[in-house]
């Protein structure tokens, strides 16, 4: 594994441990994405804070709802499911919004499902979402975050 995704695993893994651990981050900023003829309401995670709580401690989230994280740099993340409640495939999205590939997870792991290469955003949303829709690695997103407008 990357000596930086180990990094970041530990450090959201030990900052999370400090933060209040059954209350779910509920009041982000939004932004709409579209992937294809599909709208989907993104709350964005764009601090360290954000990147920590992720979509812990939810009971469900609606299927047109997702979590876009936005990193300064890219780099080859990794995430993992410790205190998330429901299953959610991470998309790994380099800056023009192509998705890299796709990520299975089972809540309440701690397996590490990392991106193919390094990439700046990750797109979580609920587990079988992108398979429904047809979505693969190389389909392209499109939003204000890659560039290409509402």
């Amino acid at each position: 594994m990357h000596k930086l995704s180990v990094f970041v695993l530990l450090f959201l893994g030990l900052f999370t441990y400090g933060w209040a651990q059954d209350s779910a981050q509920m009041n982000l900023p939004r932004v709409t994405l579209k992937a294809g003829m599909h709208l989907i309401d993104t709350q964005v995670a764009a601090t360290q804070d954000q990147h920590a709580i992720g979509l812990m401690h939810r009971r469900e989230m609606p299927q047109h709802e997702g979590m876009l994280f936005i990193f300064e740099k890219p780099s080859k993340l990794c995430f993992w499911m410790k205190n998330t409640l429901i299953p959610l495939t991470a998309a790994f999205v380099a800056d023009d919004g192509t998705i890299v590939n796709l990520e299975d997870m089972k809540p309440q792991t701690t397996d590490s499902h990392c991106a193919a290469k390094s990439v700046r955003y990750v797109l979580e949303m609920n587990q079988g979402w992108f398979a429904k829709k047809g979505l693969k690695p190389g389909a392209k997103l499109a939003g204000a975050p890659f560039g290409s407008g509402k």
